[in-house]
């Protein structure tokens, strides 16, 4: 984990070891003050030698001075490391992300995912930018003073030194304590965050429903989580910072008790007792940060992990070691042959094999839940089969480079998401150089451009996150003249006019035909109107293709498919007297 994330660092070594010299001359300059002051104590008030005067004042401001300007110049290189070391990181992380497979998306909540991207990715930033600097800063401090005072008065430092053991225990038990618990504020605010992204993304489910109280009620249950597990970590924290900030002033007790004997004693001048006031802050102040450096380490440490785990996630999907070598544009045969997938223990198909011919429209009806969208997903190698094999003009489709399969296989999915941009931006998402003329020739064989060209900005509208603005049916056409413009060899409908009218329909129907013998064609569909006109019709029942052929020898053999037609035309029973009804 801490290689994985040197590797991130690493770029930036230099600019960082810069960094830490000039902290040490900071550092060493605050030294400089005191001893000053010290000085002018001795010299000038008690010894009235006011030639020194002008000169003490000049080195203190000059030292005050260029010490600032060290300063600035360390912290905002500390600064702009952690914030390339963010955005390196950010980029690395939104990259794997893009090469995860639908799997791990069906498994990882989105406020997860976001929690990794926003407050854990800063958490880096934080520990670069304030607290890599601070410690070194503060340990380099301590060790200064020490060495300064020591050269004043060796007996009273040591004594002084004698509550940093009791300081260091309280460290050790605050860490051994509060990184578990900082652990569980991480994995609660993600459930946090969950809640609200869902509720927000759900909200006119919420509404239709008036389940307003019972989201709230959710809410209520994970934020009063997330305040009791901030509290827990509180409590540890609590009850150990003031035991820390306890030993550190004890530091200044020991300092004015032990110096005024000393001065009385003669042991000691006024001055170098002022010296030992103006440094004690400098052995209290490390001491006293000790406890939020370590609070915000432990924060860090667990926002780490977090990222370490996700930047090992590996898709399931595998690129091929020796990829099939490019022979020309994809035909569009494929074959499927034995196919089983199982999603963990569960079987969703089994025993799937058929064949469809390049230029071929092929229609795939079923009952819900019966597999029909899983067995387009294996199409365009969302996801491997369990058993068996997908076969692309001949080939498996393991063989395949993956990016190759996805630009062939164009997908409509059934649940259809726009993004928050123009229709244009939406529609030339698959094909970004195409023009405006190619969009609106794809949104009118989709039957799209009548509703958009009556929008006050046309193609410049602005539609919302998952198109909302638009219609079902107008967001479904949308998706349609999307992948009509990518103009993939393959296209896959998913059940992509089930929110459409019965003309829009039958418009739509009539592109596709002009699509016969140039594209291979998959249409899922629930309504035996949509794919009647198919090359081959497959029947799914409980994930096994239990029929498949013409709609013309459907209808004639007894079975699901002759049911559904004579249901769905309004007949009570089919030829041979069976049961009508899906």
């Amino acid at each position: 984990m801490y290689r994985w994330f040197w590797s991130f660092l690493h770029p930036y070594r230099f600019l960082m070891a810069g960094a830490l010299v000039l902290t040490v001359f900071t550092s060493a300059l605050g030294m400089v003050n005191p001893s000053l002051t010290g000085i002018l104590v001795d010299k000038v008030v008690l010894g009235r030698d006011f030639k020194l005067l002008w000169v003490l004042l000049g080195l203190l401001l000059g030292a005050t001075v260029i010490r600032m300007a060290l300063r600035y110049l360390f912290v905002m290189s500390f600064e702009h490391v952690s914030q390339r070391l963010v955005k390196n990181l950010r980029e690395h992380l939104f990259t794997r992300i893009q090469h995860l497979d639908f799997a791990y998306f069906d498994r990882t909540r989105t406020g997860d995912l976001m929690s990794l991207m926003t407050s854990d990715l800063d958490m880096c930033r934080h520990m670069i930018s304030w607290v890599t600097y601070q410690s070194f800063e503060n340990a380099l401090v301590f060790v200064f003073s020490v060495s300064v005072l020591f050269t004043i008065h060796a007996g009273l430092t040591a004594i002084l030194l004698l509550a940093t053991p009791f300081i260091g225990v309280s460290a050790y038990y605050l860490i051994k304590e509060v990184r578990p618990q900082f652990s569980l504020v991480r994995a609660q605010f993600s459930k946090l965050n969950s809640v609200v992204q869902e509720n927000i993304a759900g909200n006119r489910v919420v509404k239709a429903f008036v389940r307003e109280e019972e989201e709230l009620r959710k809410f209520r249950a994970e934020n009063d989580e997330y305040r009791n597990r901030n509290l827990e970590a509180s409590r540890v924290w609590g009850k150990y910072i003031p035991l820390i900030e306890g030993f550190s002033g004890l530091l200044m007790v020991i300092m004015v008790l032990g110096g005024g004997w000393l001065i009385l004693e003669h042991q000691m001048t006024v001055g170098s007792l002022v010296v030992f006031t103006g440094l004690v802050w400098a052995l209290t102040q490390p001491l006293r940060m000790s406890g939020w450096l370590i609070n915000d380490l432990q924060r860090f440490l667990a926002s780490l992990e977090r990222l370490f785990e996700l930047s090992r996630v590996e898709s399931s999907i595998l690129a091929p070691e020796h990829p099939r070598l490019g022979t020309g544009p994809t035909r569009g045969k494929f074959e499927f042959r034995g196919v089983d997938f199982a999603y963990g223990e569960q079987l969703v198909l089994q025993g799937i094999s058929f064949t469809v011919e390049s230029g071929q429209t092929v229609g795939i009806i079923g009952p819900t839940g019966s597999g029909k969208s899983t067995l387009m997903r294996l199409l365009a190698r969302f996801q491997d089969p369990t058993v068996g094999q997908v076969l692309l003009d001949g080939t498996d489709l393991r063989q395949w480079p993956v990016e190759e399969v996805r630009r062939s296989v164009g997908y409509a999915m059934q649940d259809v998401f726009l993004f928050s941009d123009t229709l244009e931006g939406n529609l030339v998402f698959g094909r970004p150089q195409a023009t405006v003329e190619q969009a609106i020739v794809a949104a009118k064989q989709a039957q799209a451009h009548e509703f958009i060209a009556k929008l006050e900005d046309g193609y410049d509208t602005i539609v919302g996150e998952r198109g909302i603005g638009l219609s079902g049916g107008q967001r479904q056409r949308v998706a349609l003249a999307r992948l009509l413009l990518a103009d993939p060899p393959v296209m896959v409908l998913d059940d992509t006019t089930s929110a459409v009218d019965l003309e829009t329909e039958e418009h739509l129907q009539q592109t596709m035909r002009h699509l016969h013998g140039q594209k291979t064609v998959f249409i899922v569909a629930h309504r035996i109107s949509t794919i009647a006109h198919a090359d081959l019709i497959l029947v799914l029942q409980e994930g096994r293709l239990t029929q498949s052929g013409r709609h013309e020898d459907l209808i004639q053999q007894p079975g699901w498919y002759r049911d559904v037609h004579f249901h769905q035309l309004g007949g009570e029973a089919d030829p041979q007297g069976a049961t009508v009804g899906a």
